[in-house]
């Protein structure tokens, strides 16, 4: 076999289709593009059109309800603050609060508000100064011996 016998598989190679070229060619005068208008020219389209079929953003009912005046909390579980502990990148024997999260990496930089749940298990003796805290929290932070400081109670 020589280079100047190399051939392509059968029906690998299309000739590319040459439009405009006389009504004879099949894609001959609009070359395929119909009318006039946007749709005749390049670059542009109809954003969600589908040629006077009903749009299927206007087909589709409208669902659900988005609260704009919604409470978001940044949620800290038992284990998260666990692990952290363990990997050394938070410190447990000062009070931790919102800024040492963030430090840490456990909750976004943009965190205003933080609620501590008990998902997990905590074994380090540690004091957090959260916004919230659930009642099995407060209670597993506590039987680790360490203790949850709620703004309600630093204010009284």
């Amino acid at each position: 076999m020589e280079l100047n016998e190399l051939k392509g598989n059968p029906g690998s190679k299309h000739r590319k289709m040459r439009v405009g070229r006389g009504i004879g060619s099949g894609k001959g005068k609009t070359s395929g593009r119909g009318g006039k208008g946007q749709t005749a020219r390049t670059g542009v389209r109809i954003n969600g059109f589908e040629g006077g079929q009903t749009p299927i953003h206007r087909r589709l009912p409208k669902r659900g309800f988005n609260n704009h005046f919604r409470k978001e909390y940044e949620v800290v579980n038992l284990s998260s603050l666990q692990k952290a502990i363990d990997a050394g990148t938070l410190d447990a024997k000062g009070t931790v609060d919102l800024e040492t999260l963030k430090k840490a990496g456990l909750v976004r930089k943009a965190a205003k508000v933080v609620k501590l749940l008990a998902k997990g298990a905590l074994t380090t003796k540690i004091t957090l100064s959260v916004n919230f805290a659930s009642e099995a929290a407060k209670a597993a932070v506590e039987k680790s011996g360490g203790k949850v400081i709620l703004p309600e109670a630093a204010a009284a």
